[in-house]
């Protein structure tokens, strides 16, 4: 009877395992000589040179169990050593980071495990899609916390996750104002209206070949026109409000998705183009059934760079003058005020708008492109 997991796919011992305990070890030796060092006493050392030294012998075991421990081992410690932290931020010494390190090694291995399995089932292949990243993010965040609380970092350097996600809970109605302003009015509506006139004006170019040698020698100049540049003459023709920054996003999509789209009906073969010409088949026909398919890939790369520029205009635009909403706007007046966990929520909501953006461009593009090797490798 097969099983969802091949369990047969044991590899050797993992040099991460061997790594991390000699770290442990070594931070157990410095403890007498850093007594100063939060996070653990004499008791919570030995659990996680316990925990390591158990890490090591995960590959005696089938894969999925092996991560299974992997991980509760690796979090865990940490969750051990982050506790006894609290109260003495600024005073963590070199054994500190030698535990941290230790059980970053054990996260570490964890995803190469999770990496190696060959699930059967469906679900179980987007569920591992999903838990690798979401554990290589995860860590991320536990390392940027550790470093910030244990070596003291300045707040206005650079604030810990945690107070950031306390701000975020704290200023939800301030975003969530700040999300309609700049990205469902500036960048969703410059976003349509840049990448649909880019697109038409592609299938101008390529109809006529006039327009093609003229406008794409236009298009990469005006690429090149720097934003900080066109966004205060948006704000001056345009207005404070939201209309001069999908003016804004509007120049940044156009000529991406003009150029992309122009390569992209250029990309079908002579012997597609032959077979429609044996079948008495004109431009337009042409164009629907051969050369659009084949563009597919070139216009949803335009689609997903978009996506990011969209949001980088709109933003840097809210800098030059916008009603007192708006991302960019709080951005920079929160600089000015020293609130920079404030500026940090801000940063985070809209690297999450971004990537989400991004990510529904790209389960479309999967959907439509279905038939390209990319994809079907996939």
């Amino acid at each position: 009877m097969s099983t969802l997991l091949d369990l047969s796919n044991i590899g050797p011992r993992s040099w991460q395992g061997f790594v991390a305990l000699a770290l442990a070890a070594g931070a157990i030796f410095l403890w007498p000589l850093t007594s100063a060092t939060p996070g653990y006493d004499v008791a919570t050392a030995g659990l996680i040179f316990f925990l390591l030294l158990f890490a090591i012998q995960m590959d005696q075991f089938p894969p999925a169990f092996a991560a299974m421990c992997l991980f509760v081992g690796a979090h865990g410690a940490v969750w051990v050593l982050m506790h006894g932290l609290v109260g003495s931020e600024g005073a963590a010494r070199i054994s500190f980071f030698l535990l941290l390190a230790a059980a970053w090694l054990l996260g570490w291995r964890c995803v190469a495990v999770l990496s190696s399995l060959r699930p059967v089932a469906n679900w179980t292949r987007t569920a591992l899609r999903l838990i690798i990243p979401a554990i290589f993010g995860a860590w991320i965040l536990i390392i940027w916390e550790a470093v910030t609380r244990g070596a003291g970092i300045p707040f206005i350097l650079l604030p810990p996750p945690s107070a950031i996600g306390a701000r975020i809970a704290n200023s939800l109605p301030i975003l969530g104002s700040d999300v309609r302003q700049t990205i469902f009015k500036a960048v969703l509506i410059g976003y349509i209206v840049g990448n649909l006139a880019g697109f038409v004006v592609a299938i101008l170019a390529d109809r006529v070949p006039f327009l093609r040698r003229g406008l794409l020698p236009i298009g990469n100049m005006v690429s090149a026109l720097p934003i900080i540049g066109v966004a205060p003459i948006m704000v001056m023709w345009f207005g404070f409000d939201w209309p001069s920054k999908a003016a804004v996003v509007i120049i940044m999509t156009f000529f991406p998705m003009l150029v992309n789209t122009v390569a992209g009906l250029a990309a079908s073969g002579h012997m597609e183009r032959d077979l429609m010409r044996t079948y008495a088949s004109g431009y337009w026909p042409t164009l629907l059934k051969l050369r659009l398919p084949a563009a597919m890939p070139f216009i949803f790369n335009a689609l997903k760079i978009n996506s990011t520029l969209a949001l980088i205009g709109a933003i840097v635009a809210e800098f030059f003058g916008t009603p007192v909403v708006g991302m960019g706007f709080r951005i920079s007046t929160e600089v000015g005020r020293m609130n920079i966990d404030m500026v940090w929520a801000e940063i985070a909501v809209a690297a999450l708008a971004g990537s989400v953006f991004y990510g529904v461009v790209a389960l479309v593009e999967r959907a439509v492109t279905f038939w390209h090797p990319s994809v079907r490798g996939g």
